[in-house]
């Protein structure tokens, strides 16, 4: 039903800017000097270990990502793995993931409007930007999904541009004196800062969501996760050196790529990467509204929402029901939350959501190879004592060490879980995964007692 709805127009080039501007968002303009205040120059380890961990989940996402030509990502994973309780509670959750993500990601977005526009952060100002970015995202998804690449191209060049010259300028600037490792961090500290700064690194997953629209998805979706991720690790730890390099108060910084820059290439330099932060969280909110308005669509396909939320534009081909809900809640919950907030609930969530697509990938492998018991009778004949035999979608690409990379994804999932205060994040996550059985029960009932 979604290949008769929607339109492949993603082509593998405008996935891989998707994925690449949905990883380069708000985080990286935001954490480093965040991370840098809990552990200082250790922080430099946090990314290259953050980097290994989202590398792990990154091999299970385009192995499993592979078998699926469809719109939904990780709820159609969860959905065809484990059944369609867990599937709806994935869909749920990851929806909930994109809309903190993109309130998360606004605020820092107004607090970089701030370097050229101080009251973007206060009162009426703030409330009317805010709108102002819900409505022009919600026009663009709304037009077409290739006007949404076409957007989301240019603001990818528009943010790697300044992000490249920062590197690649600030290298000469480092001062040795400002790295210091001689107090090693406790345990606590660093686990928290490497479950912090995973935030600077997710989004990729988002990508997977629009298959239903992208060319080739099973070959395409792979090369553009890997491809993507392997290109930001490298950028983030260069990043990461700079700022520490040229900016002794990192650890105090609201805008630390700006003010670092303003270290060594002045106010223009300064003005140049605020802008170009400007640039990328925009970016990034669009990426992340196309992926966030095609979950309740691609809930509603699988017949697990109304179909009403399920409709497209006759014209446009959008979901434009599923576009407008999403684009409410978002302005809502961005004008009702701070970054840090906002954040903290986006990442928890999301390393649930991660955690059912990495346990899905030895499911699927063990389908297809598991075929069951049998016995020799006394007459010499083969008698089944228990077989079993079910079809996985085929996968186009195979992860190597897949099991392995499946297991480690999920112990490290737990580990980075454990540093979690569930009185405050995981109570909210609680409730909305509350929230979301009792929609998905209440609407099998009614569908049973009304269709």
């Amino acid at each position: 039903m979604t290949e008769e709805k929607l339109v492949r127009r993603i082509s593998r080039w405008d996935l891989l800017a998707i994925t690449i501007n949905l990883i380069i968002g708000a985080g990286i303009f935001g954490l480093p000097s965040k991370v840098t205040a809990l552990i200082g120059s250790y922080s430099l380890l946090a990314f290259v270990a953050c980097a290994v961990i989202v590398g792990f989940i990154v091999v299970c996402f385009a192995e499993v990502a592979s078998r699926f030509r469809e719109t939904g990502g990780m709820y159609l994973y969860a959905k065809e793995a484990f059944g369609s309780v867990v599937g709806f509670e994935v869909g749920w959750l990851y929806w909930i993931v994109r809309v903190t993500t993109f309130a998360a990601n606004c605020n820092l977005l107004l607090a970089y409007l701030g370097f050229f526009l101080p009251s973007a952060s206060e009162g009426t100002t703030r409330i009317v930007l805010i709108s102002l970015v819900v409505i022009l995202l919600t026009v663009v998804n709304f037009i077409g999904v290739k006007e949404s690449a076409i957007l989301t191209n240019v603001f990818t060049v528009g943010k790697i541009v300044p992000l490249l010259i920062f590197a690649a300028v600030g290298l000469f600037f480092i001062q040795p004196e400002n790295f210091s490792f001689a107090n090693t961090p406790d345990y606590n500290s660093f686990s928290s800062a490497v479950l912090l700064l995973i935030y600077a690194y997710v989004g990729f997953e988002a990508a997977v969501i629009p298959a239903g629209e992208t060319k080739d998805p099973q070959k395409n979706v792979p090369f553009a996760l890997v491809t993507a991720l392997a290109f930001c690790a490298v950028l983030f730890i260069v990043i990461q050196i700079v700022s520490i390099g040229t900016l002794p108060e990192l650890a105090k910084s609201d805008r630390p790529l700006a003010d670092a820059a303003g270290k060594f290439m002045g106010s223009f330099g300064a003005a140049f990467i605020a802008a170009g932060a400007l640039v990328s969280i925009l970016g990034n909110l669009n990426g992340g509204f196309l992926a966030a308005s095609r979950i309740p669509y691609a809930m509603s396909e699988q017949g697990e929402l109304p179909q009403i939320i399920g409709r497209t534009h006759e014209r446009f081909r959008t979901p434009y029901v599923s576009l407008f809900l999403t684009a409410t809640v978002m302005l809502f919950l961005t004008i009702q939350s701070s970054f840090i907030t906002a954040v903290a609930i986006a990442t928890i969530t999301r390393l649930l959501v991660y955690a059912t697509t990495c346990a899905s990938l030895p499911v699927f492998r063990f389908r297809e190879k598991f075929i069951g018991f049998a016995y020799l009778k006394n007459d010499g004949s083969i008698q089944p004592a228990f077989s079993w035999k079910e079809n996985s979608p085929e996968a186009k690409f195979i992860a190597p060490f897949g099991i392995a990379a499946s297991v480690f994804s999920l112990l490290l999932i737990v580990w980075l879980l454990t540093n979690v205060d569930f009185r405050r994040e995981g109570l909210a996550i609680l409730i909305a995964a509350a929230i979301g059985l009792i929609v998905y029960f209440a609407y099998q009932f009614y569908r049973k007692r009304f269709s």
